[in-house]
């Protein structure tokens, strides 16, 4: 059991009552992301993300910064193109250089296999979106899926999937399945329909492969 404080027990003006709310953790493993660990009985870690271009290395090494100095102990950044991938590795270098290491988690778009290879050599933990990393094209006309046809796209995720889970296993770093609604595949909205449930199934596909 782990007690948060109300945020009016900080010091900052609250109107409401100053209470304190004790909230039951579920077990879960440690996960490494550099020099911090989630989960696990570790305490709550806050991250955040900077909308800076990644490709502006010096802005988003400043953005890391400020994130970083008022307390923010991991954070993510965007990458949609191999471009952005590549440009995180003078991210970190001028972060050591002119600051300190700071968590670094890549958020990978489309195309994921070979960004998201990439970007893992310069970053600590990598987010993917079940939906977009092997990316399907809608087809207007399509109103189902056979269960070979979901089958063949699942093959393809898991050819796609796997040097990236081998990759970061090897350099023991961290991969978050982010599921999103607005980007579920095709062929989960189709079989699942809209529901919550697709969702699950979106990431538990993925969760398999791993």
């Amino acid at each position: 059991m782990q007690t948060i404080s109300n945020p009016g027990t900080t010091g900052l003006p609250n109107p409401l009552t100053h209470t304190e709310t004790s909230l039951p953790r579920r077990k879960t493993r440690p996960v490494p992301v550099g020099s911090i660990t989630i989960g696990g009985g570790h305490p709550v870690v806050v991250q955040s993300m900077i909308n800076e271009d990644t490709l502006d290395i010096d802005g988003s090494v400043a953005a890391i910064r400020r994130l970083h100095e008022i307390g923010c102990e991991i954070v993510r950044v965007t990458v949609p193109s191999m471009a952005h991938a590549k440009a995180l590795a003078q991210i970190k270098a001028k972060l050591a250089q002119t600051y300190q290491a700071v968590p670094l988690v890549a958020d990978v778009h489309h195309n994921g296999m070979k960004i998201a290879l990439e970007v893992a050599k310069h970053v600590d933990k990598v987010r993917i979106n079940p939906g977009l990393y092997v990316f399907e094209k809608a087809q207007s006309d399509r109103t189902e899926y056979s269960q070979s046809e979901f089958e063949e796209i699942g093959a393809q995720i898991r050819s796609t999937l796997e040097p990236l889970v081998l990759s970061l296993r090897d350099q023991n770093k961290s991969m978050r399945i982010g599921v999103n609604h607005g980007s579920l595949a095709e062929r989960m909205l189709f079989t699942y329909g809209d529901t919550p449930e697709g969702m699950v199934e979106s990431a538990l596909e993925f969760i398999r492969i791993c």
